[in-house]
């Protein structure tokens, strides 16, 4: 890694905050009160549909840069994943009306919780003069979240898929950042739980990657991993030495 890092940009969801619960629990919540028919498994099942449908379904790039056909082009694009999960889980008469509120649920800033380092960890970034960024396929609902949550003043750039037109592991996405920050790819670090979009993605783009595994479960050969945000701080401080 180089010694001249002077920008860390980091993905958002699971990386910096989480679901409340689990995105299958959530699904399921409001699905019932629309008439789904709960079953002791169900929460798996949803949680197997929804890898799969997400790992099927297109990256979010739309060829439009209208914000208000942008906002209506990532609502229909989880329109189809959710879809696409309860179609293999059980649909329901109700469907559409259970989509509008699971939609607006997730950019409620209540449905998400900040991993516990996470603020702490940006202000001493801040604190060291660090620029920090965010990197992620998140839609343009990570600004309310990011609001909520209380970070949004902690970072200098949001780069997302949507309106990037490019979605990681695409390098364009991470070049568009760097351009925000005027610096070259190796001054800058990525930080996410991701090995192909955050690692692979950043890796291509020319910048240095670290991969966030918080439950050790990764162990990918020849990159550096870390098991929270607080070992970003170290990383830096050794490269310092």
């Amino acid at each position: 890694m180089s010694r001249s890092i002077r920008v860390v940009f980091f993905d958002a969801a699971d990386t910096l905050f989480h679901v409340h619960g689990s995105v299958a629990e959530m699904y399921l919540h409001h699905a019932v009160q629309f008439g789904f028919r709960q079953k002791p498994d169900s929460v798996t099942e949803i949680a197997q549909a929804f890898r799969r449908a997400f790992q099927e379904a297109p990256p979010p790039v739309f060829a439009i840069t209208e914000p208000a056909q942008i906002k209506q082009s990532e609502r229909l694009w989880w329109f189809d994943i959710v879809h696409n999960v309860f179609y293999r889980v059980g649909m329901f008469q109700r469907f559409d009306e259970f989509f509008d509120q699971v939609f607006h649920a997730f950019e409620d800033h209540q449905s998400w919780r900040l991993f516990p380092e996470t603020a702490a960890i940006l202000a001493r970034l801040k604190a060291q003069d660090l620029e920090l960024g965010i990197i992620s396929n998140f839609d343009s609902r990570l600004f309310t979240v990011m609001r909520g949550l209380g970070i949004a003043d902690s970072f200098d750039t949001v780069t997302i898929s949507s309106l990037a037109q490019a979605a990681k592991p695409a390098p364009k996405i991470f070049h568009l950042a760097l351009e925000k920050h005027a610096v070259d790819a190796e001054e800058a670090l990525h930080v996410g739980d991701s090995f192909r979009e955050d690692v692979e993605g950043a890796r291509k783009a020319g910048l240095h990657a670290v991969l966030l595994d918080r439950k050790g479960q990764q162990q990918p050969e020849g990159v550096q991993v870390i098991r929270n945000l607080e070992e970003v701080v170290l990383l830096l401080a050794r490269l310092e030495q």
